[in-house]
């Protein structure tokens, strides 16, 4: 049983809430900031300095700096897709134009920030930074499939993110150099390509799952001999 007092969970609540819009104004000031600046510690600085913050104060708050405003910026496009999605029903929609007007919501959503979005999209790309924007852009994948009611918990929830986020990381790279049309062309052309090799899995006694698992035992042998160690 809990020992928390209600005047403790009120505090512990409001500065939750404080900490969540005070994050969400230093995204706001990175966003102007960012197209000249970059997606540096130094735009973070600047945008708490923006915001009345100390260099202390803005680095309590993202302790990461740039890499924590890269995320604020991905879930707040996240939920800004999910808040268009929320007029859609995926009931009435086959499963295709379920992915496809899910991520034409993400793109749409994101588009809005174009300006900075550049230079975040480079912030991603150096080295250093690529496990982040995969783990972003495997966060935004989950969104969409979940919202298209997806419950797969198998290896499918897996393969299915992979591929999502695969294409929306090219969809909205097309989108910034080509333009909306041409991003949702190749989400189209993607999508068909998917839905082909689903069709091939249904009709095929070849499963990848049991090739990797077959690979991985192999791999295994290669390290450590006739057999994989125990647990």
């Amino acid at each position: 049983m809990s020992t928390r007092s209600p005047y403790k969970a009120t505090m512990i609540t409001a500065a939750q809430d404080w900490a969540e819009a005070a994050e969400q104004a230093l995204l706001d000031e990175t966003l102007k900031l960012a197209p000249v600046h970059g997606w540096t510690r130094r735009t973070a600085v600047l945008a708490g300095k923006a915001q009345g913050m100390s260099p202390g104060e803005t680095e309590l708050l993202i302790p990461h700096g740039p890499a924590d405003l890269a995320a604020l910026l991905s879930r707040r496009h996240d939920a800004r897709a999910l808040a268009t999605l929320a007029e859609v029903h995926p009931s009435n929609l086959k499963i295709r134009e379920r992915i496809r007007r899910a991520v034409e919501a993400r793109l749409d959503a994101s588009a809005q920030d174009e300006p900075a979005l550049r230079r975040w999209m480079g912030f991603l790309a150096l080295p250093q930074n690529l496990a982040l924007g995969s783990r972003l852009a495997w966060e935004s994948a989950d969104v969409l499939w979940r919202w298209a009611g997806d419950e797969a918990t198998d290896e499918n929830h897996y393969s299915k993110r992979a591929i999502l986020a695969g294409i929306l990381t090219g969809a909205m790279a097309i989108r910034m150099t080509a333009g909306r049309k041409e991003a949702l062309e190749f989400v189209d052309r993607r999508i068909e390509n998917v839905m082909s090799f689903e069709k091939w899995k249904a009709t095929t006694t070849i499963r990848p799952s049991r090739w990797l698992s077959g690979a991985a035992e192999t791999l295994a042998r290669a390290r450590y001999g006739s057999a994989p160690p125990q647990a």
